[in-house]
């Protein structure tokens, strides 16, 4: 199997040719880069490995008038940056020590030797500047049969990153066919006790990577019929609701969504969607939208009125109505309320927010004097107003304020 430079445009770029050239033909590339470009999918970052030493690395991107950052020195490796553009070139190496979070690494110029540190046979490719394919582990073939293994024994990898056991699940959700290599999935099991070491960034970016994926379903329940999935997500997990979601966005043509998927996967309670979030230290942004959506009581069925749908609209915008949409299509059971589903959708993102017309000032000039008052005002006629539909009627809003001022004690 070879890559065609002339199918794969990353490979001949610009960018990517001054950091080849800088390494002097010393390069090729690894990973993920090689592995997406034999499936045919996608390729993002692009990652180097070389025998270079890390000073060499430096030495050559400064002399060829490119970025050297020293962004993982310790482990060899160097960020290049060419016209904007980063590309992590490491050196070749092996590992000396590892405490299942971090490892102690010795370099060398022995690509073999480089490649049985890695985790994956399939991440453990590489390919020079013209397409020719470095295996040294099978990763091939384990790449065309849909085979996540482990590169050698699996319990020893899994001891030398305790990450690694939710990276097979994540993988095989990606890029796995049938059931997950038992090897792995025994080893997975077995050393599951030293997840406990893993600090809550690296867990949370594996888990909502792996909700990404098209259907995590499958993998979900493999994880939790291993007893890993508890031991990651606390709380009474409703993967028959994640399962709808998942079909909806498949059905039809949603973008995967990590955080609404977790909401779907976890209890209806925004504390326990708070204990989640806390211990996989998500960002306050990911944290306050799925505590939203876990602890959300608003009446949303398939049968709104557009009235309703609008006075949703207005109390909650329209993100927040979209999610408790999809949360609630997740659990109606009834296929042909699909049609009613989309269509309130359709409404949230073709909706512009109207401007209450009123302000305080209004108030003021109806005889109301400055302080706390014209708020309560303000906001009794903002809910009446609301529930007219947003009515547009200078007359009837004038109207009803004078009302409320006069029926108001002050």
């Amino acid at each position: 199997m070879k890559l065609d430079p002339k199918r794969h445009v990353w490979m001949t770029a610009p960018q990517t040719r001054a950091v080849l050239d800088a390494l002097g033909g010393q390069g090729r590339f690894v990973g993920g880069a090689v592995r997406n470009a034999l499936l045919g999918k996608p390729v993002a970052d692009i990652d180097i490995a070389t025998p270079l030493l890390p000073a060499d690395v430096t030495a050559r991107l400064k002399a060829a008038g490119l970025g050297a950052v020293p962004t993982g020195i310790e482990h060899g490796t160097v960020t290049a940056v060419a016209n904007g553009k980063p590309f992590e070139v490491t050196t070749l190496r092996r590992d000396v020590a590892t405490d299942g979070r971090r490892a102690v690494v010795a370099f060398t110029t022995d690509w073999a030797e480089d490649a049985q540190r890695r985790d994956f046979t399939m991440n453990a490719l590489y390919a020079d500047a013209q397409g020719e394919i470095l295996d040294t582990v099978g990763g091939v073939e384990d790449l065309k049969a849909g085979r996540v293994r482990f590169v050698g024994d699996a319990g020893a990898r899994i001891r030398e990153d305790y990450l690694r056991i939710l990276r097979l699940f994540r993988f095989h959700a990606w890029y796995g066919k049938g059931t997950i290599d038992s090897e792995a999935l025994h080893a997975a099991a077995a050393e599951k006790g030293g997840l406990t070491l893993l600090a809550g960034e690296r867990v949370s970016k594996e888990m909502l990577r792996l909700l990404e994926a098209d259907d995590p379903v499958p993998v979900l329940r493999q994880m939790a019929a291993s007893g890993i999935l508890a031991d990651v997500v606390i709380g009474n997990l409703n993967l028959a609701r994640l399962e709808h979601l998942v079909r909806i966005d498949a059905e039809a043509f949603f973008k995967p969504d990590a955080i609404l998927r977790l909401a779907a996967l976890l209890p209806s309670e925004a504390a326990e969607a708070r204990a989640v979030a806390k211990e996989w230290r998500l960002s306050n942004a990911d944290s306050d939208r799925l505590a939203d959506i876990a602890g959300a009581r608003e009446k949303i069925v398939s049968y709104l009125s557009v009235k309703e749908v609008r006075k949703l609209l207005y109390r909650l915008d329209a993100q927040r109505f979209k999610d408790r949409v999809f949360l609630k299509w997740a659990e109606d059971p009834k296929e042909s309320n699909a049609i009613n589903w989309r269509m309130l959708l359709a409404v949230a993102d073709s909706w512009e927010r109207p401007r209450f017309p009123l302000t305080g000032r209004e108030v003021m000039l109806a005889g109301v004097p400055e302080g706390p008052l014209v708020g309560r005002i303000l906001t009794e006629v903002e809910d009446w107003w609301v529930d007219a539909d947003f009515i547009e009627d200078e007359f009837s809003l004038a109207e009803r304020l004078k009302a409320v001022v006069q029926a108001t004690a002050y």
